[in-house]
């Protein structure tokens, strides 16, 4: 079983055929929304892909909050630790994506800034029955770290995705198995120059594995057995809104069976790469996410096509 503790936000999206400078308004498409949040999108993820999947979250009792929960439910989640406060809203994402399918993100926390280390104990029982345990950072970092610790104390396998990236307390790092910021994340958390460098600090810090993801270009992997870069899959994105949600979701479902130091973490990053290729051709962040199914019948037409024909 996958444990995922973090974020529900409700996704309000405008397509743009550029994304806006600073002070600048451009006109866009009609508005969309769509369920989102880091934790719910790597939750929901995790459970397509066929994983059972408990979520400890937090959202209001707004008309946002009632959807997300009836979202969630449909999705087949572990719901008893999915908390509704009726002191915060639930939490919103303001999102512009452009004709490339890149996008700007802005989220107001609501009840996601609520959600704290007596929701993470008072979920004992799930943590009590998990293999992985899969974390982000739009929730408090005490929080985070309660959860990392309990987590780790119970003997599951930690990935922690430091999304969105900001300094982290250096006792969180050696509580985490599976570190996988992006690029750009892995310079901010670390000041190094390129990805070979910032994984090399990270694991100084005591993560056991550091994976880099770099969007088209595949992945970063570090551990003690040394670096390596694990190709991606080359499609023409749409929105890339959920692509490191999607990936994180994947990684963590193929390494549920995988046990606590993993069979093959380049198989695992291979098949997260499949999962988040596959988001970036749909819009919209839940709606994108891929069944296992689809998952599997999208790395066996790719790599038939790039098999030479014969004569």
């Amino acid at each position: 079983m996958l444990l995922v503790i973090g974020s529900s936000n409700t996704d309000l999206i405008v397509r743009a055929d550029r994304l806006p400078a600073a002070g600048e308004t451009v006109l866009g498409g009609d508005l969309a929304t769509a369920a989102g949040g880091k934790g719910a999108n790597q939750a929901v993820a995790a459970a397509r892909l066929g994983a059972p999947v408990t979520f400890v979250a937090r959202i209001g009792t707004d008309m946002f909050g009632e959807q997300a929960a009836a979202s969630l439910a449909r999705e087949g989640l572990d719901l008893r630790y999915l908390v509704r406060d009726p002191n915060t809203p639930s939490g919103v994402a303001l999102i512009v994506v452009d004709a490339a399918g890149q996008n700007q993100i802005a989220v107001a926390p609501g009840a996601n800034r609520a959600l704290s280390p007596a929701d993470v104990a008072a979920a004992q029982p799930a943590l009590a029955a998990a293999r992985v345990m899969l974390l982000q950072l739009e929730v408090p970092l005490d929080t985070i770290l309660a959860a990392a610790r309990a987590g780790r104390e119970a003997g599951l396998t930690v990935i922690l995705n430091p999304a969105p990236a900001q300094p982290l307390p250096a006792a969180l790092y050696p509580l985490v198995d599976y570190l996988t910021p992006n690029e750009h994340e892995a310079a901010a958390l670390t000041g190094a120059a390129g990805p070979e460098a910032a994984a090399a600090a990270l694991l100084a810090r005591g993560v056991r594995a550091v994976v880099i993801t770099l969007g088209a270009a595949g992945a970063l992997v570090a551990a003690a057995d040394g670096m390596r870069r694990v190709p991606g899959y080359a499609v023409q994105a749409v929105d890339t809104t959920a692509a490191g949600d999607a990936f994180n979701g994947g990684l963590g479902v193929a390494l549920v069976g995988a046990g606590r130091h993993g069979d093959d973490l380049d198989a695992a990053v291979r098949y997260a790469h499949a999962v988040a290729a596959l988001s970036v051709t749909r819009p919209g962040a839940q709606p994108s996410l891929p069944t296992a199914d689809e998952v599997a019948r999208f790395v066996r037409d790719y790599n038939q096509a790039l098999k030479p024909t014969g004569k």
